[in-house]
């Protein structure tokens, strides 16, 4: 019952190679407060599997936020790491807060848990708009909101602090991506929501190829992509090439590639999340020779010109517009596995062992 005691299962990382479940009881909502119960939860494999690897920052370093940067030898997280995740789509059992009502279905991210409670003056809930695919509302909360800041930061090389509207700056033009993750085709989407004239999508996988073609895009493996840049994207004064590179792909040689795409003086907007170092980066080439610019575009910060005016909680609506826009093909096409959430921990294990083909995996409650 809403108003009761209930125990909480959260999909954990119990030793590195092996998932299983961690619990806990919670009490009812109070005052302000609102409860919510799961609905689907999205993996992030490109963050979430560093965990059953091993091979998350965290496990062998220390963040410290007073002075931003990684301190080694102090591990943030050890193990078993009891919470993870961050895409969710949760409907309200009991609302205490003002403006809420139960039964109201909300993207938001609080982890693979069975439920929470919310505090809505801290916590980012969006409620979903009638007739969307509550599925969907996965990607509210976080994921949609990575892939908008990296179009912003985009924005931002072109407009300073005077961006009309998110995508402003592809309107017309092609678009480069590299990776044909999750996090890379929502890149994908909004540029093609933006009006992009073409929207290209790197990934060698021949799975992947095939999603980015149903979404209406053009796939190419890492060295077509170069050619066709340079030899298809120019102009008689700004050299040939992209303008921006979206990467996503969090590897040292897919960066030099994405490097050197670039038409001179251009910019590689980077939401790669890097787990070890980069020895095959090659910053005396295309780099240092062309001028390029790296910048990464990481959610905790939007781009420092537009942060008075854009936060996570405006990107998660643009996800929701375009959830709305697109929603029907994501479902169709980008979620390739529905699991059972009872399922999640041997799945997560398959995930490493096996290595099959995915892109978006969703454990339904």
């Amino acid at each position: 019952m809403p108003h009761e005691h209930r125990h909480i299962r959260s999909l954990a990382i119990l030793e590195q190679g092996r998932a299983g479940f961690f619990g806990y009881d919670e009490g009812p909502a109070g005052d302000g407060q609102l409860r919510l119960e799961l609905m689907f939860t999205g993996l992030s494999a490109g963050t979430e599997l560093t965990f059953l690897k091993g091979t998350n920052p965290y496990l062998h370093s220390r963040w410290d936020d007073f002075a931003g940067r990684f301190l080694p030898g102090e591990p943030s997280a050890r193990y078993p790491v009891n919470f993870l995740g961050y895409m969710e789509s949760a409907r309200i059992i009991d609302a205490r807060a003002p403006g809420w009502q139960a039964g109201q279905v909300v993207g938001t991210a609080f982890g693979h848990k069975t439920g929470h409670t919310a505090d809505p003056a801290r916590d980012l809930l969006v409620p979903l708009p009638d007739g969307l695919d509550p599925m969907l509302g996965i990607f509210v909360g976080q994921m949609g909101p990575i892939a908008a800041n990296g179009i912003l930061h985009a924005d931002a090389e072109a407009f300073g602090g005077a961006v009309p509207h998110l995508g402003a700056s592809l309107d017309g033009r092609p678009a480069l991506v590299w990776g044909g993750g999750t996090v890379g085709l929502f890149c994908a989407l909004f540029a093609q929501a933006a009006g992009a004239s073409e929207v290209v999508v790197v990934d060698p996988s021949p799975f992947r190829q095939e999603i980015i073609r149903k979404l209406g895009m053009i796939p190419m493996d890492e060295d077509q992509a170069v050619a066709h840049a340079k030899s298809a994207w120019h102009d008689r004064f700004g050299g040939r090439g992209a303008e921006v590179v979206f990467q996503t792909r969090a590897r040292g040689d897919s960066l030099n590639r994405a490097l050197a795409a670039l038409r001179p003086q251009g910019t590689v907007i980077d939401l790669a999340f890097y787990q070890g170092g980069l020895p095959e980066l090659r910053l005396g080439e295309e780099f240092h020779h062309n001028g390029l610019r790296l910048v990464c575009a990481q959610i905790n910060r939007m781009p420092r010109r537009l942060a008075a005016d854009w936060n996570q909680r405006r990107l998660a609506l643009e996800t929701v517009r375009l959830l709305e826009r697109a929603g029907p093909a994501i479902r169709q096409h980008m979620i390739t596995h529905v699991v059972p959430y009872d399922e999640g921990p041997a799945f997560l294990e398959r995930l490493v062992a096996e290595r099959p083909d995915f892109l978006q995996v969703v454990f339904v409650a």
